[in-house]
This record gives structure tokens, C-alpha cells and sequence, in this order.
């Protein structure tokens, strides 16, 4: 990617800090904004961000070519409608949402004449949040998705895959928003949804003593960011209840096994389990 070019990070959270983080660190010229000035005083005093605001950011908005959006969904859709006529011609917009359906059309739609903006998801949170643990996040291992459409041009396709390898992600792909929105709602919170339950099924406290490596691993994510993933849950509702019944399915089936006594059966179901756990090893 080109070092002329200089980088406003909009919501300085955990990704968006992390992104500051690694653009700095090689080099590039990085700005940023947040609506808490102590995330922005953290931004710059890591030397994260090389200027900073948390109002009265329109000189920032208009000296960036190369805008990245942290926020949750409405926020974004929010600060879109607000300032978006801010962003001057040429720039490129990407952003880190968990959900897409309703984001990518949308801002698509609002931005300026001469502004695009394709969508990408870094698929690296923490249990923690804000950008004082950004430093914890981990690239190297994860998977960055962009979501094109056909408002979107080759360059900006290719720029958002340059950026991921810039930001060190080992994995780069491709799938359209409604793609997506349905893979994110198995493979991500599909399983927040289960670790919440974990939890909230009975008072666990008091198993804090005893438990083993099973259960800390499966209720890992259970810390959850309560504010976000209500949102994320929300907006993805179709696609993440048709998945909680197609658990509940496989949940009643081990169940209907385990009444009947049927050994075979529930070996059956291990088997399987075992089988395709193996394509998610990471290599």
C-alpha cells in the first residue's frame, strides 16, 4: 500500500485501535476520532494516531483518503448520515462490522459522489473491549472477509486485500453480504449464544473451584460485550435463530440417545463430531 496516503480511523474501540496500532507501527500516517476523549489521550499517547478529536473533527474527516470505520452498526449508519458529506472525492471507506445485510446497501447508497466504500469484517475480537486491550488482538491467526457488491470496483476490492496483509491477516476471503450474515450467525454467534447460556442456565459461581479445561474453553466467550452483541444479535435475527433451531435439533437428537440408552447412536454422533472438527484445526 501506498505511505502517502493518510489513514483516519473513526471509533478508536478494540479493532479500531488495533488497526491504529499496526498502520503506525509501519509507518503509515494515521489520524483518528472517538466520541471518548480518553480513547482518543490513549491513541495518542501509544502514538497510535499521529492527531486526534473527539469533536470538531472535520479537518481530520477532509485530510484522510483512507477511512475506516470501528463502530457498531447503527453508529456507523448514524455517523454516515450525520458527516458523511465530509469525505471528499477519491477516498476509499472500509469498516469492521459483524454484520453486513444491513449496513453495506445503506452506506453504499449515502456515500458522496466519488467516495467507495467496501465492507470487510476482521475476524480477531477479544473478550475484553476498548482500545486500552487493542494490544491483545491477535491478526496473524484470523480470517479477514470483504464484502463486495457490484457498486464496487476492482481497485477498492484489491486495496481492502492489501490492507488485511498489511494488518497481517493469515487468511483473506470473499463472500457477499448475505453470505455472510449467514456463515457469521453459525460460526460466531451461534456460539456466543451457546457460551451465554452456559452461563445463564444456573448459578455457576460456585463451580469456579472445580471446573476443568471443557468448560472454561467452552464458556471463554461467554464475557461478553453486553451493548454490542445485543446489537450484532439483532441485526442478524434470522439468520441466528434459524441456527439456534438447528442446534436445539442436534441438541434433542443427543438427547432422544442418550434416554433410549443407545450407545451406537450417541458413538455415531462423536464420530461425526470428531470428523468435522478436523477441518478447523488450524494449520
Amino acid at each position: 500500500m501506498d505511505h502517502s496516503h493518510t489513514y483516519l480511523i473513526v471509533g478508536l474501540g478494540l479493532l479500531g485501535g488495533k488497526y491504529a496500532q499496526v498502520l503506525s507501527g509501519k509507518g503509515y500516517r494515521v489520524t483518528g476520532i472517538d466520541k471518548d476523549p480518553a480513547a482518543v489521550a490513549w491513541a495518542l499517547e501509544k502514538e497510535y494516531i499521529c492527531a486526534g478529536a473527539d469533536h470538531d473533527f472535520e479537518a481530520l474527516v477532509t485530510g484522510a483518503d483512507r477511512v475506516i470505520f470501528g463502530l457498531y452498526p447503527t453508529a456507523f449508519l448514524d455517523w454516515v448520515r450525520q458527516y458523511g458529506h465530509l469525505l471528499r472525492p477519491g477516498t476509499l471507506v472500509t469498516d469492521v462490522s459483524g454484520v453486513k445485510r444491513g449496513v453495506v446497501g445503506p452506506v453504499q447508497a449515502m456515500m458522496p459522489e466519488g467516495v467507495e466504500f467496501i465492507s470487510s469484517h476482521p475476524m480477531a475480537g477479544r473478550e475484553t473491549s476498548g482500545i486500552t486491550h487493542s494490544a491483545e488482538v491477535d491478526f496473524a491467526p484470523a480470517n479477514f472477509i470483504i464484502t463486495p457488491t457490484d457498486r464496487n470496483t476492482p481497485e477498492a476490492i484489491q486495496w481492502c486485500k492489501d490492507l488485511a496483509g498489511v494488518l497481517g491477516f493469515a487468511r483473506i476471503t470473499t463472500l457477499t453480504p448475505a453470505e455472510h450474515d449467514r456463515m457469521i450467525g453459525y460460526v460466531s454467534q451461534l456460539c456466543h449464544a451457546i457460551a451465554v447460556c452456559l452461563m445463564c442456565a444456573s448459578d455457576n459461581s460456585e463451580l469456579a473451584c472445580y471446573t476443568g479445561d471443557s468448560f472454561r474453553d467452552l464458556t471463554r466467550i461467554a464475557r461478553i460485550n453486553d451493548k454490542m452483541w445485543a446489537e450484532l444479535f439483532l441485526w442478524n435475527k434470522d439468520n441466528l435463530i434459524g441456527e439456534i433451531d438447528m442446534f436445539s435439533a442436534a441438541l434433542d437428537r443427543l438427547r432422544d440417545r442418550l434416554a433410549a440408552g443407545d450407545r451406537e447412536g450417541l458413538e455415531e454422533m462423536f464420530r461425526l463430531s470428531t470428523k468435522r472438527r478436523e477441518a478447523f484445526d488450524k494449520k
